[in-house]
Order: structure tokens, then C-alpha cells, then sequence
């Protein structure tokens, strides 16, 4: 489980990188949309892979630690998504924006021959 978890954070992680060094602007933001979603798996992971296991400690007495998963991740990436969505919102906004200025939907702004 945690092996296939961390090629998933991997193979995440360098697409979105890869993506993110392209020169058009739907790329980039694309790019930066994996790139959250592999920070995201990375934050949700370290709160513990326990499958089957409540989310937390249940009432009554001393439970191991091992038996439920840790919140504070969960809070984390649940922030993290609203936040990404918004700033996905934005970058979409000022790529229509940029696209309606300049004509074009590279980075700077401007055609490369092949």
C-alpha cells in the first residue's frame, strides 16, 4: 500500500513539474493542479495508512494509537482543496484575461517558432 501511494505521489509530482515548465498557460495551471494533488496525498499520508480504521479515537478509555488515523492531516488537505480550488479559479480568470490582452495563451506572451 504505502509502495503504491508513493509512486503515485511521485508520478504526481513530476508530471505536475513537467507540465509546469511547458510554455502555454492551460499547461502551467494544469501543472500546478497535480502538483497540489501530490501534496495533498503527501500531507494525507503522514496522518497514517490504517485501513478499516475510524478517522478518531473513539470515547471510552485508552485505544492504541496504531488503531485510528490522525486528524490533523485530514484538516489540512480538506483546507488545502478549498484553497487550490480557488486559486485554480483565480489563474483561470487571469489566463482569460491574459489570452483577451495579448492574443495568445503562451507564458510571455508571445508565439515560438518551431
Amino acid at each position: 500500500m504505502e509502495a503504491v501511494l508513493s509512486a503515485a505521489i511521485g508520478l504526481l509530482a513530476a508530471s505536475g513539474v513537467w507540465l509546469l515548465l511547458r510554455p502555454r498557460s492551460f499547461q502551467v495551471i494544469v501543472g500546478l493542479c497535480l502538483l497540489s494533488y501530490a501534496v495533498n496525498l503527501f500531507i494525507f499520508s503522514m496522518g497514517g495508512l490504517s485501513v478499516g480504521a475510524p478517522a478518531i479515537m473513539p470515547r471510552g478509555g485508552f485505544v492504541n494509537p496504531d488503531a485510528y488515523a490522525d486528524p490533523v492531516p485530514q484538516a489540512l488537505v480538506l483546507t488545502a482543496i478549498v484553497i487550490g480550488f480557488a486559486t485554480t479559479a483565480l489563474f483561470l480568470v487571469v489566463m482569460i484575461a491574459s489570452r483577451g490582452l495579448t492574443g495568445t495563451d503562451h507564458v510571455d506572451g508571445r508565439e515560438r517558432s518551431p
